[in-house]
């Protein structure tokens, strides 16, 4: 059986040296060359902003504390609050 080639230890830190600059440099030309497209703008529809602007109508009554309840809002059908939650999300919560 034939005996393994030892390497010392200046040639495995130059072997990682290379292969950690290869690696470097192989990020930097994948990140510069696949730049991010800009999103667009998304536009909110007319009921989602009346249904925006109610709920900060309602948030806004003097005299409502946090300790009061749950605020729950029924106005509109079914299927405009559920087409109008990305919004309402976006809108009080931010992009998270």
């Amino acid at each position: 059986m034939s005996k393994p080639i030892r390497m010392g230890r200046r040639t495995w830190a130059g072997v990682w040296a290379v292969l950690c600059a290869a690696g470097l440099a192989a990020t930097a030309a994948l990140q510069n060359s696949s730049a991010p497209d800009p999103r667009p703008a998304r536009t909110v529809s007319a009921e989602c902003d009346e249904l925006i602007a109610a709920v900060k109508k309602q948030l806004a009554k003097p005299g409502q504390r946090e300790e009061e309840g749950i605020l729950a809002f029924s106005r509109g059908s079914a299927g405009t609050l559920e087409d109008c939650d990305d919004e309402l999300r976006r809108h009080f919560f931010g992009n998270r």
